[in-house]
């Protein structure tokens, strides 16, 4: 990868860990956005440092710490396992970086306000890495929704299910916040604020606990939105994969396959039911990621425009949004732990 920084033109990006989800998808897309580029990756494994920063053009750090020391790097992207997001997100802020930070910001609703915070107070962007949210087939759902195609919205359901993983992997470690709530069942949660408003509240759940492990591996929760809508929302890690929503109203129901992780090349087709009939609404191939990276540089491209009051207004608005979305999901999360069964498995 050649560097593209003229300026201000790009966002010049450290990379905090080589998982697997920064090397498939987010990196790709922060290579092909020309107001990004990535200049060093930092990891605890040496070979695999190496290895990552040779494929993407980039310099290798040895730890992390002396990534956020570079004065060469505006913002981080941190996909560190989730136990790790809060300390590292943390340390990058007091470094003066902006932060691009995995899905969920943090473990906890108090630990992703003091982020939240921090980063006001520090006046620096900071957002979680919900990349499905910037997939056109949800704004397609969204319009058909509020265009009346739907009627009155009775229900919703969304559900993120993957088959088991490997004995030794990270979201089966305890000691790293792992767990199918955080891992895959914040994706439901996050789908149901979208469509259900801010107003949302857990009235019942259960969670499979592996005893071995000391983390839940599967659960089903109930909600409620601000006017009466329930919404049930099921998540696990020893599935066959399922990922999906379906909106339910008055006149006809909506379905979505692959909500959550599909492809840059797949063409999604919501399925509106209105029985007998059966529409097919064709949405053409989008790339999340790439509108993930893109709207978050866009985001610390214009609170740096210092002579734009208008531009550093609008990235204040568009971070406090984004804060509070951050927080809400994890204060969910935090009342569903609370009034959850636990099931032994």
């Amino acid at each position: 990868m050649t560097a593209r920084r003229t300026g201000d033109q790009a966002v010049r990006f450290g990379i905090l860990g080589t998982a697997s989800i920064a090397r498939r998808r987010t990196v790709p897309a922060l290579d092909k956005d020309p107001r990004c580029t990535v200049v060093a990756v930092s990891g605890r494994d040496p070979d695999k440092t190496e290895a990552f920063a040779r494929e993407w053009g980039c310099e290798a750090v040895p730890d992390h710490g002396a990534l956020l020391e570079r004065t060469d790097i505006d913002a981080v992207y941190i996909p560190l396992p989730t136990g790790l997001h809060h300390s590292w997100a943390a340390a990058a802020l007091e470094a003066g970086k902006h932060v691009l930070v995995e899905k969920p910001m943090a473990a906890t609703a108090d630990e992703a306000a003091r982020l939240v915070a921090l980063a006001e107070e520090r006046d620096l962007t900071l957002r979680e890495n919900f990349a499905f949210l910037h997939h056109r087939q949800h704004r397609e759902a969204r319009a058909l929704l509020d265009g009346g195609r739907l009627g009155r919205l009775e229900e919703f359901h969304a559900a993120f299910c993957i088959p088991p993983l490997d004995a030794g992997d990270i979201r089966y470690r305890r000691d790293l916040a792992g767990g199918a709530l955080l891992d895959v069942g914040v994706y439901p949660v996050r789908a149901a604020q979208l469509f259900l408003g801010g107003g949302l509240e857990p009235v019942g759940a259960v969670l499979r606990y592996d005893s071995a492990l000391g983390v839940d591996v599967a659960g089903t929760v109930l909600m409620r939105s601000a006017d009466g809508v329930p919404a049930t929302l099921t998540f696990g890690l020893g599935h066959a994969y399922g990922s999906g929503y379906r909106l339910w109203g008055s006149a006809a129901r909506l379905e979505l396959d692959r909500a959550f992780t599909p492809p840059g090349t797949w063409s999604p087709v919501l399925r509106l039911a209105s029985p007998p009939d059966v529409e097919e609404v064709r949405v053409p191939a989008d790339d999340q990621f790439a509108g993930a990276v893109g709207s978050f540089a866009e985001a610390v491209l214009r609170a740096g425009r210092e002579r734009d009051r208008d531009a550093r207004r609008s990235a204040a608005r568009q971070r406090a949004a984004w804060g509070a979305d951050a927080v809400r999901t994890m204060e969910l999360v935090d009342a569903i732990r609370r009034c959850a069964r636990r099931v032994e498995v």
